[in-house]
């Protein structure tokens, strides 16, 4: 299994958030990147105009990704969902890899907003931390945008599709995780405020914990395929990549 190491520059494609600039507010009022791209490809229409068909586009791929995996992905099966034309999807997508970053992009928003939520109530940086990452492995059961699927056929699809993004258009890719490395970034640089983390680059420190959580869901994934979860597997596999993570940076 090849792995995927996201760089430090991928930080600077999502401005860093201070202690008083909630994750939610910064992330609406940065819009996708993937809706930027596709509202250029218009650029006669209007924007929400572009984007209304755009995001039903999306939408729609995600239940088909649910539903058939990404064997079933396909432009054929995304249009037939919608009712769009060929015409309307190509003049908003460059084609199935535009597409699937977006989902892909879409679906870090939703997790880094709902994340955010999660740890407001949380005072301690550690703890907080300790929230994102468990609830990263445990994957989309641990989601507001998780409706309790019974496989693990999204997820592992999407898992495919990062390993070869990160070759094939690793920028965008970059981009599109920006959002959560920030959020993972700001809990590490509180830490260390407060005395419970190491000093270091809380950035760099970010990525180290996000290559870690995410090259182990990966082959979790891929192992697994559309099999149903085991919920006391992926909770145990949690803990201790949580506690790894833990003895990895407390100060």
């Amino acid at each position: 299994m090849k792995k995927i190491f996201l760089s430090r520059e991928c930080i600077c494609m999502f401005p860093a958030i201070n202690s008083d600039q909630p994750v939610i507010a910064a992330l609406a009022e940065i819009p996708a990147h993937w809706e930027e791209r596709s509202a250029r490809r218009v650029p006669d229409a209007a924007r929400e105009q572009v984007l209304e068909r755009s995001r039903k586009i999306v939408d729609a791929a995600c239940d088909v990704l649910e539903e058939e995996g990404l064997e079933g992905l396909t432009v054929r099966a995304v249009l037939n969902k919608t009712g769009l034309s060929r015409r309307a999807f190509y003049e908003r997508f460059e084609g199935k890899d535009d597409l699937v970053l977006a989902v892909f992009e879409q679906t870090i928003r939703a997790a880094t907003i709902h994340f955010s939520k999660l740890i407001s109530t949380l005072s301690a940086p550690i703890e907080r931390l300790e929230l994102i990452v468990t609830h990263i492995v445990l994957g989309r059961t641990s989601l507001a945008l998780a409706d309790h699927a019974s496989s693990n056929r999204r997820g592992a699809a999407m898992s495919r599709e990062h390993l070869r993004m990160a070759e094939s258009r690793p920028h965008e890719l970059q981009a599109a995780l920006s959002p959560l490395i920030a959020l993972i970034a700001r809990q590490l640089s509180d830490g260390m405020a407060a005395g419970s983390v190491r000093s270091g680059n809380p950035q760099r420190l970010a990525i180290l914990v996000y290559n870690l959580v995410s090259t182990t869901v990966h082959i979790e994934l891929l192992s697994q395929g559309d099999a149903q979860p085991d919920r006391a597997h992926r909770a145990q596999l949690a803990a201790d990549i949580w506690e790894f993570c833990r003895r990895a940076i407390v100060a």
